[in-house]
């Protein structure tokens, strides 16, 4: 990657890691975007990255200090939005590269917004509920000059939730000395969240999934599902999925696989998790499977919804299903991704896939501008709406210039975001 790109000096250039992904992924969509590849390095540098001190008072007195990111792509088509995450391995090139698939997913979808992401490079099961209240608060506290309803809007994301979202609303209102609802979204109802937003995600995923299987000619009812990652995104769309009909008939996340050929009981597998934390235990299934297995389950359709590059050159050949949905941000590495398009597998690429957390969360904050919140039926079909025009338009071009649904997606988001950067030139 270093002999094509130019590094920048604050990443290892043998070891970019998941920004090397994204930065291939843009190589591939370049020979598409015409007179706007002039601007195409605008997308190979992110436009603002903030890297924190996050040092906490512990409750036996002890100071503990975490790594702290936030990292804002690209602006030009509104203001920032994306994720924070909580985990032990975050890093730097992680969250870029986030960042950086956020500026393509809201694009594509066509939500005003640019791309961006945060995180803290901690495991949060090792911090009690004070602890974590002490973090997330001096975190926003640390990263509150480039944040703002106006200028970057974080979000939930791994190992964070609407509790997090309140905290860090709370602290950013507490120094800016007025309420400010609309700085974060995923926030609780009662601090101006809306309606949805918690199943979002996990809903657009069965939307752009039953949108995919149709052109597949394959019906949900009866289909086959594997579940990597059972949390907020696959945990909902198996719900979805098998109140549809399908069956779910393994599930893969932390605490190990479980299958069961006839289809695991979602509800009370989703009560199982929610009470023990994982998977693991859990009664109703017909096999435990070591967990390398679970690419090799027979499915139609397969959903990795837990971290990024679990699909890499060496399990892709393993996978049965006809249609992969991504759940995750990047599960897929580009190796893998010219594997399965050669076995004829159809890939619908996080940038579309799950962008139904940041539908909603455009919603919610439209809603806490206006201070006017609409019904939870007004705002699935709005989901439904723009997940479907998406998807149609994502399909058109693959079939018109004959690439993946990954190209086709980022020629539709790069383009936008190039456009946007054409039109408003360079300043000074």
């Amino acid at each position: 990657m270093s002999s094509q790109h130019q590094i920048p000096s604050y990443l290892t250039p043998t070891e970019t890691g998941p920004w090397s992904v994204y930065l291939e992924q843009i190589d591939r969509v370049t020979p598409y975007l015409g007179h706007l590849s002039r601007w195409v390095e605008t997308l190979k540098r992110p436009k603002r990255i903030l890297i924190v001190d996050v040092p906490i008072e512990r409750d036996d007195g002890t100071i503990s200090h975490f790594e702290g990111y936030r990292v804002q792509h690209n602006t030009s088509r509104g203001p920032g939005k994306g994720g924070v995450r909580f985990h032990q391995d975050v890093t730097l090139s992680e969250v870029m590269a986030l960042s950086a698939w956020m500026t393509i997913k809201n694009s594509a979808v066509n939500v005003p917004y640019g791309g961006a992401k945060g995180g803290i490079r901690v495991d949060p099961k090792t911090l009690s509920r004070g602890e974590l209240m002490r973090m997330t608060r001096r975190y926003t506290s640390e990263i509150g000059i480039i944040i703002g309803p106006d200028k970057d809007i974080p979000a939930p994301d791994v190992n964070t939730n609407e509790q997090t979202m309140a905290w860090m609303m709370d602290t950013y209102s507490m120094n800016e000395g007025r309420t400010a609802t609309g700085v974060v979204t995923g926030k609780p109802i009662s601090l101006g969240g809306s309606l949805g937003r918690r199943e979002a995600t996990g809903r657009g995923v069965f939307v752009v999934g039953s949108e995919a299987a149709a052109k597949r000619g394959l019906s949900v009812a009866g289909a086959k599902i594997a579940v990597q990652g059972f949390g907020n995104v696959g945990g909902i769309a198996a719900r979805l999925f098998a109140e549809a009909g399908a069956k779910i008939v393994a599930v893969q996340d932390h605490g190990g696989t479980i299958f069961h050929s006839n289809g695991l009981n979602v509800n009370k597998l989703l009560a199982h998790v929610a009470e023990k934390g994982s998977v693991a235990g859990f009664e109703g299934v017909e096999a435990v499977l070591p967990n390398e297995e679970f690419w090799a389950v027979n499915c139609d359709i397969m959903i990795p919804a837990a971290l990024e590059q679990q699909i890499t050159a060496k399990n892709a050949n393993q996978i049965r299903a006809s249609i992969i949905l991504e759940g995750a941000n990047g599960p897929t590495t580009p190796e893998a991704d010219d594997i399965l398009r050669d076995k004829g597998v159809l890939v619908v690429p996080d940038v579309i896939a799950n962008a139904g957390g940041v539908t909603v969360s455009y919603f919610e904050w439209v809603q806490d501008f206006s201070s006017y919140f609409w019904t939870e039926d007004e705002i699935n079909q709005r989901l439904t709406r723009i997940m479907r025009e998406a998807f149609s338009s994502v399909w058109q071009v693959t079939e018109d210039k004959k690439v993946s649904l990954r190209t086709a997606a980022f020629i539709i988001g790069c383009s936008r975001v190039l456009q946007a950067r054409e039109v408003r030139g360079l300043y000074p």
